[in-house]
């Protein structure tokens, strides 16, 4: 079993990396290349970072007008809150 330190570490890259890929994917939009794809951005987001999911698409401005961004990355958020809070008391 990891310990708590190690957790966060890991946290705080797969946000790192989920907060990037947002902002590589911009660039790559305004540059007409070739794109991450949607489902490498929501896995990204669904894999405990959807906190750097959802800072990324703020501070890029990506991917906001779409519904299932728009709606789906912050329900990660409360369901991985929820899943924390839970794991916390049990």
């Amino acid at each position: 079993m990891p310990n708590p330190n190690q957790l966060i570490t890991l946290f705080a890259i797969l946000n790192a990396v989920a907060f990037s890929l947002f902002g590589i994917d911009k660039l790559l939009a305004k540059a007409s290349r070739r794109r991450v794809s949607e489902k490498a951005l929501l896995l990204a987001s669904a894999v405990a970072a959807s906190p750097g999911a959802l800072l990324g698409m703020v501070v890029f401005n990506h991917k906001t007008s779409k519904p299932k961004f728009r709606y789906g990355v912050p329900g990660l958020l409360i369901a991985h809150a929820a899943l924390s809070y839970w794991l916390s008391y049990a």
